[in-house]
């Protein structure tokens, strides 16, 4: 790898390196750390011309000890809105995020939206980022692999430092291990990084995180990423033929939303979705058959993850294809219809609770009066609000989300917190984009390294039916008292 100077200004900074493996994108963001000079706004003479984003490194015979010239005006100072000459920049750290509204963005490494918008989204879960601040460096244990630790120290950094930063962050310590990780990440196309599969990367991401941060003696959340996450689904398994029939129980991580001719809403999708058919060997026919599996959600999650099928194989072009059909989905999704008889019994208590404290703030009359004074123990979302509010995740199992003694109960009921969204026709092309329900209500739209607000009604237009972004994981969070 070469090292450089590069001369900015009247400043010069003599040992700059060059990984010459990644886009020039990423020397941008280093320079971006050393100067306030955004990527975009960088020009670098390079052999004649000017270094392009997605140059080829060995065409341009930058060599060791190579001065390079830069040019480009750094971030202005950014006043915050506070009384009297109080700069951003002034400000403690924490405060600086705070005043912006938002955490920051994250540059484009190089087809790296998929990732972007993953963690943009994953981010806004606290009760997530706690989990990984009581991860240690020492933390792993010995079942656990090197770069599942590596990837979860990773995430922990980078949470920590889109917190403290007003300006955007380059995940290039986070986007290096992931690949090592998961080497289908860093697949090439003629010298340049492919665009990925952002459900990939989300799954992924989820896989590792589950294993470490529940394999970590450090961690005081165990079971973190099971309980914020993880579905469990109790299955009926019948043969029409034979008359055979079974119980089958899993945990994933996401409900499958299948999308087909008579699919126009997230609810008929997720219906689709839990009812399958399949082929296997029958015992007492000794012979394949066709089995119906029906599945109904036996533990629900602090945070459900939806995923809109909408790519699959071509066989005729030989790549993924898009399904475009438009499907709805609300801003507040009830699951109860999709639940097993034994936690819809769980789940009614606290429901009419939640009915009467909501009928108690709109002055109407409740079916319990104990139930109305209890109005202040609701909780309503805030994605990105304090962890104590919102009730730290049992390190025991799903039950005692909805225990008697338990701090919290869960309803059924959820809110939508970010939607991930895709725009163009293949999976292995287009672009990716986060939008993300902030601690105050309000949705930023997450683009790269460029947040832009947007308005609530806005968020369910991103339903499909054309060519622009459309939902591909909706993420819900759990409407609790």
């Amino acid at each position: 790898m070469p090292t450089v100077s590069v001369k900015w200004q009247k400043e010069l900074f003599p040992a700059v390196e060059i990984d010459t493996t990644q886009p020039p994108i990423v020397f941008k963001s280093q320079l971006y750390t050393l100067t306030g000079v955004p990527p975009e706004r960088q020009k670098i003479m390079v052999k004649g011309g000017l270094l392009k984003d997605d140059a080829d490194w060995s065409t341009l015979g930058v060599k060791d000890g190579q001065k390079l010239m830069m040019m480009g005006t750094a971030d202005e100072i950014v006043k915050a809105p506070e009384k009297g000459p109080v700069f951003m920049e002034d400000l403690p750290e924490e405060e600086q995020v705070v005043a912006v509204g938002h955490s920051a963005g994250l540059y484009n490494l190089g087809n790296t939206c998929y990732l972007n918008s993953t963690l943009q989204c994953l981010h806004l879960v606290p009760e997530l980022k706690s989990a990984l601040l009581s991860y240690t460096n020492s933390g792993r244990s010995n079942e656990l692999d090197q770069y599942s630790h590596l990837l979860t120290v990773a995430t922990r950094d980078l949470f920590s430092e889109l917190d403290r930063s007003i300006r955007p962050v380059a995940p290039l310590q986070f986007l290096t291990v992931l690949r090592k990780k998961f080497p289908q990440f860093a697949q090439q196309q003629n010298g340049t990084y492919m665009q990925q599969d952002a459900e990939e990367c989300w799954t992924q991401l989820i896989y590792a995180l589950s294993q470490s941060l529940r394999s970590s003696e450090s961690s005081e959340v165990p079971a973190a990423v099971k309980t914020l996450f993880g579905i469990d689904l109790v299955s009926r398994v019948h043969c029409a033929e034979s008359g055979e029939e079974s119980l089958e129980t899993e945990s994933i991580y996401a409900l499958k939303c299948h999308i087909s001719q008579d699919v126009n809403h997230l609810h008929e999708g997720l219906k689709h979705g839990l009812k399958s058919e399949l082929e296997k060997v029958s015992p007492s026919l000794g012979r394949s058959a066709i089995y119906t599996k029906e599945s109904r959600i036996s533990e629900l999650p602090r945070y459900l993850t939806v995923q809109f099928v909408r790519f699959f194989w071509k066989r005729e072009s030989n790549q993924k294809a898009k399904i475009l059909r438009k499907v709805d989905y609300p801003l507040e999704l009830d699951v109860y219809e999709f639940c097993s008889e034994e936690l819809r019994q769980k789940l009614q208590a606290p429901r009419q609770m939640l009915r009467d404290i909501e009928n108690a703030k709109l002055g109407l009359k409740t079916q319990d009066k104990s139930n109305a004074s209890k109005a202040n123990e609701c909780n309503m979302p805030q994605p990105e609000g304090s962890v104590g509010n919102q009730g730290e995740p049992s390190s025991n199992s799903h039950d005692k989300a909805n225990s008697s003694d338990g701090k919290t109960q869960l309803t059924g009921i959820y809110d939508l917190v970010a939607v991930l969204t895709h725009k163009g026709r293949s999976a292995d092309s287009g672009h990716y984009v986060a939008w993300v329900k902030q601690e105050s209500g309000k949705w930023i739209q997450y683009d790269d390294n460029n947040p832009i607000l947007q308005r609530e009604e806005d968020i369910t237009k991103l339903s499909g039916g054309g060519d622009w972004h459309m939902a591909y994981i909706c993420m819900y969070k759990a409407r609790v008292v």
